[in-house]
């Protein structure tokens, strides 16, 4: 969907066309994203990237800073943790090198990728980091280490923005409702052409969405010249989707949080709001330890 908003987008990671990642249990490629970024109107670029490789990412901002002199958005959403969640296991009976992998697989790669792709943000006073999570509350997210990748992501955007807004860059997280994606689809045994059926499974899928309706609202926050006054939060498709008024690919506008509020009354919680965050600032000019954190 940048590539829809004319966008010329990196797609990296590991899968590629005969060599899939090691560990993959999925069969799509990065050269398969990039031909879907120029099939609707920008240009896709693949680029074959670990990025839990510092040596890789380095190399990878070199290539663009060559191409391109600069970075406007990145865009990380490094997960691959779902073959290592087991769901309904407490976590002193979880197997503890798959949780602290996803820590390593979900977390630290994000920050590694922000370190070489900020230095090609700052020359300009600008840029927008968006870091894809699950969830824009602060509710248990029922697995130890799932939650603490999605709930860490949401104060990585944070911390980010913090050291980051000096420069006019702007960090900020985004969450999917229940997302329609090729992995969910196959789950239910469907298609994207009757992916209604999958409701005969679980009813709460006629509120999914596809992957294409959170890539318009990372789309829409890119062409929001006032998109720095979002800096340092999460957000949700649903709600950006209220405020720019953009559909799914479909033209339908999925909206999870209504739907739960009106289907799924034990799902309830509190998004994070202004009240939360701020707890997480010291009082405006307030030092840690007479400079800031950055300096």
């Amino acid at each position: 969907m940048l590539g829809e908003a004319g966008a010329t987008v990196y797609c990296t990671g590991r899968s590629t066309r005969g060599n899939l990642a090691s560990g993959a249990n999925r069969p799509e490629t990065i050269e398969e994203t990039a031909e879907m970024v120029t099939a609707h109107g920008g240009k896709g670029i693949a680029i074959r990237t670990d990025h839990s490789d510092e040596e890789q990412v380095r190399a990878l901002f070199d290539h663009i800073a060559k191409e391109e002199g600069t970075i406007d958005i990145l865009v990380n959403d490094v997960w691959g943790g779902d073959a290592l969640t087991s769901w309904g296991k407490p976590f002193w009976e979880e197997n503890m090198s798959n949780g602290f992998k996803m820590l390593e697989q979900a977390i630290h790669t994000h920050i590694l990728t922000s370190k070489y792709a900020v230095p090609l943000m700052i020359p300009r006073k600008k840029g927008l980091i968006i870091e894809i999570t699950d969830g824009d509350g602060y509710f248990y997210r029922g697995h130890l280490f799932y939650d603490l990748v999605k709930t860490s992501i949401i104060r990585l955007a944070f911390g980010m923005s913090e050291e980051l807004s000096q420069h006019h860059i702007t960090s900020l997280a985004l969450t999917p409702g229940f997302l329609r994606s090729e992995a969910m689809l196959e789950h239910f045994g469907v298609t994207e052409a009757n992916w209604r059926e999958g409701t005969k499974a679980d009813p709460n899928f006629i509120a999914s969405e596809t992957p294409y309706f959170v890539g318009r609202a990372a789309a829409a926050l890119a062409a929001d010249a006032a998109v720095f006054a979002k800096t340092g939060k999460v957000f949700s498709s649903w709600n950006l989707s209220d405020e720019y008024g953009f559909t799914d690919i479909d033209g339908n506008r999925p909206h999870w949080r209504k739907y739960i509020e009106q289907t799924i009354p034990d799902y309830q919680y509190k998004q994070c709001d202004d009240t939360f965050y701020s707890y997480w600032h010291f009082p405006s000019g307030k030092k840690i330890g007479g400079t800031t954190a950055w300096e």
